[in-house]
């Protein structure tokens, strides 16, 4: 049906325009030979083609295109007829003998245009005359068309200031009473078209009053290119009369375009002088126009006037556009109750948004429509409509952009409040987003209260909000936004101790509430955040800041109850670190009793957790590196645990493992600086016991694989008698380097050794090293001399 109905049209615009163009043809003739009479004849023939009611606006749209063209060329003889002497006032009344009314009032508004250039007439006159006989069309379409080749014809010959057609003192009224006249019946004959035809048509019918909305909205066009409309004429004709017809016409889809139009088409000052007459209008419109869409243009503009220029700002102070605009929104919403939430977020982020432009120094009238925006959402619980969430960020994130600064945010009272009516994964990417913006801008949150305020507002990723569990969320992700916790937590700082320690304490609270699944993220910042404040704490008891304040023993003991917390995920790698970590740090505070502690809990957690044999391995080495460094410990404090490390490196399960992890140890024999820890004795049998487990393995390896495997591991402990010959140690003599070198090279000739390019590599820059010691003279040369490399 649908298919043959755009048939029928495409023959009838096919018929219309063949019939257009015969009697244009005739039309052209009687005019070459200056024939008026036929001219007018077959003119008003070829217009009788317009009065069609077959086609649609579209098709309706050709066939008037090719009557224009056709119109300009008449209008070019009737100039030349006039010139020639022809009675313009005569040619005038003539063409008001066509015979039908259309055709009439066409070939009427195309003399008409010549008449007022030739000014042998006031244009006001004529311009009145013209738009009251067009009153005699009143079919939509056909109405439309005629007016807008009036507007058309006379746009450039209205009785303006300036224009050559410029009259007595009212001219521009006369212009301006002019396309107000001519807009208010189109603007009728449009809303008409709504009320025609079927109901079930309704679709079809919005779709064509869509295609000629702009028929309409020229004429607003028209009237702000107008020179002599001022801002006072424009308050006290144009706009309430344009408004009182908007109000009037009681059609949605009118309302909503005109109304869109007044603020595109005219300036941004007029719309800042006249902002009450124009909000005054948005509570009258019927209640399913898109208002939200239209406010928020026209904020937006107004925003954007703003930031212009700051010469402009006074005017916005001085008419209260802040007040006007807030009492406006109020209205609109009170007054549209189904407004959908989408729609009231809306209108807030842009009245926002214009408040950050305009007024960006008064928060509290951010507050304040942040505080309004929340009243609107307390009834209605988490939003779980996507559009309007994401209005919500945008709304959130507009203070953020404009300040960029986190801590001036907090003191909006009601922005946390608006987290709350977040879903879960909302809630989570504005946390994001807050986080970004302190990363971007290098921002510093000093103090508890603000740090708590901020955690308020990022709990969706410091906590597992209501209803969120662990299955649903992407393993990345999460990483991806507890790393940026992390982050965060290392930018708190403030260089007042006491208030520092306040900080971790207040973060520490949030984090532990975080399920065990964060710790190992949100844990290890904290500690390193703790014990950077210890470096700007001198000694053990030393306490300039008072009797209550912050002592290292204090922050320690805080340490030590926060790392315990590790044990419930269970992350016993991590924990073991974080002790070794504040061992060190006891250490370089002089604090025995305390770095003797955190030992103690990491060979707890050695011997209890630890159960994998490569983190073992891990384990053993970050256990002797630390240990190696400790200078606090007392001698029987230092065997107890160098003994323990070395029972550990002994009981490992692989013998080359066993045998690096012996061979470190003798590191804890030996200190350079320090002279109370360099015993020789000591080294020496941890080294002769790493070359019987090297041994050992590959006795193992023999009698497992049938060859003895490499010698690298022997080659290492060469290595090792080399640097403790050269710090000194007595026990290590050339005697004992050369026995070493010789039983290498007996193992890598004999037969059973499995060869071993990267072992061969090792063993002969070890060599070299010798060689190029003993070229380099001196003591050091001297000392390698006796050694046959």
């Amino acid at each position: 049906m649908i298919t043959d109905g755009v048939e029928d049209e495409d023959k009838w615009l096919a018929a219309g325009n063949a019939g257009l163009q015969q009697n244009a043809f005739y039309m052209h003739r009687a005019l070459d030979s200056n024939n008026l009479r036929d001219a007018l004849k077959y003119s008003a023939q070829m217009l009788s083609e317009l009065r069609t009611s077959k086609l649609s606006p579209q098709k309706y749209y050709q066939l008037y295109m090719r009557a224009f063209d056709e119109l300009r060329k008449l209008e070019m003889f009737f100039k030349e007829e006039a010139r020639r002497g022809c009675s313009i006032i005569d040619l005038y009344e003539l063409v008001q003998h066509a015979g039908n009314i259309l055709p009439r009032l066409y070939l009427l508004c195309t003399v008409g245009s010549v008449y007022i250039k030739s000014k042998e007439a006031p244009a006001k006159d004529v311009l009145k005359d013209l738009v009251e006989m067009c009153r005699g069309i009143q079919h939509p379409v056909r109405g439309l068309f005629l007016r807008s080749y009036l507007s058309q014809v006379s746009r450039d010959k209205l009785p303006d200031i300036g224009s050559e057609y410029e009259g007595d003192a009212d001219t521009v009224n006369d212009a301006v009473e002019f396309v107000l006249q001519n807009f208010t019946e189109m603007n009728k004959l449009w809303v008409r078209m709504q009320h025609q035809g079927p109901a079930r048509e309704k679709d079809k019918r919005e779709k064509e009053r869509s295609e000629l909305r702009d028929l309409v909205g020229k004429n607003l066009h028209v009237l702000s290119q107008i020179e002599g409309v001022d801002l006072d004429m424009y308050k006290e004709t144009v706009l309430p009369r344009v408004l009182e017809q908007v109000v009037n016409c009681k059609d949605e889809i009118a309302q909503y375009y005109l109304m869109d139009c007044i603020i595109q088409v005219f300036p941004d000052e007029y719309h800042l002088q006249t902002l009450e007459i124009l909000l005054d209008a948005f509570p009258q419109l019927q209640p399913s126009v898109d208002i939200k869409t239209v406010l928020s243009r026209l904020m937006e503009r107004l925003s954007n006037y703003a930031a212009s220029s700051a010469e402009v700002l006074p005017e916005f102070l001085q008419v209260e556009a802040f007040a006007k605009l807030n009492n406006a929104i109020g209205k609109v919403i009170e007054a549209q109750v189904d407004m959908p939430v989408f729609g009231a977020v809306t209108l807030y982020s842009s009245l926002l948004t214009f408040i950050l432009h305009v007024h960006p120094e008064r928060l509290d009238y951010a507050d304040q429509v942040l505080g309004a925006c929340v009243k609107k959402l307390s009834s209605k619980g988490r939003i779980e409509d996507s559009k309007a969430t994401k209005q919500i960020v945008a709304l959130l994130s507009a203070p953020l952009e404009k300040y960029n600064d986190i801590v001036t945010v907090l003191k909006l009272s009601n922005y946390p409040c608006m987290m709350e009516y977040l879903d879960n994964e909302t809630n989570k990417v504005m946390a994001t987003v807050i986080i970004q913006s302190i990363m971007k801008n290098n921002t510093q949150v000093s103090t508890a209260d603000k740090v708590e305020s901020l955690f308020e507002l990022i709990k969706g990723l410091i906590k597992d909000l209501d209803g969120t569990l662990h299955d649903e969320i992407d393993e990345d992700d999460f990483k991806e936004e507890q790393n940026s916790v992390a982050r965060l937590i290392q930018m708190l700082h403030n260089d007042d101790p006491e208030e520092m320690f306040k900080v971790i304490c207040t973060v520490r609270k949030h984090i532990l509430s975080g399920g065990p699944k964060r710790l190992p993220f949100t844990i290890p910042p904290l500690v390193f955040s703790s014990l950077k404040l210890l470096r700007h704490l001198q000694g053990p008891d030393e306490n300039p800041f008072g009797e209550e304040s912050t002592t290292p023993k204090k922050i320690f003991q805080h340490l030590n109850q926060t790392i315990e917390t590790l044990y419930g995920v269970p992350s016993p790698e991590l924990a073991l670190r974080l002790y070794l970590q504040c061992a060190e740090a006891a250490n370089d505070c002089d604090l025995e009793p305390v770095a003797y502690e955190f030992f103690t809990q990491a060979y707890i957690l050695y011997e209890e957790e630890i159960s994998d044999s490569r983190a073992q391995v891990t384990a053993i080495h970050l256990i002797i590196g630390t240990l190696q460094r400790m200078h606090v410990f007392g001698v029987e404090n230092r065997d107890t645990l160098t003994h323990k490390a070395t029972g550990y490196s002994a009981k490992l399960l692989k013998k080359p493992d066993q045998c690096r992890a012996v061979y470190a140890c003798s590191h804890l024999f030996w200190v350079d600086d320090q002279d109370n820890m360099k015993d020789g004795e000591r080294v020496l049998l941890c080294l002769k016991r790493a070359l019987r487990i090297a041994n050992a393995a590959q006795q193992m390896s023999n009698a497992a694989r049938g060859s003895t495997g490499s010698v690298a591991l022997f080659v290492e402990i060469l290595n090792k008698y080399l640097y403790f010959f050269e710090k000194g140690n007595p026990q290590i003599t050339v005697a004992t380097i050369q026995s070493l070198i010789e039983l290498i090279t007996t193992e890598m000739q004999s037969e059973s050794n499995t060869p071993d390019p990267a072992a061969d590599a090792f063993l002969a820059s070890t060599l070299r090293y010798i060689q190029f010691q003993k070229q380099k003279g001196g003591a050091v040369g001297e000392k390698y001399e006796p050694i046959k490399a």
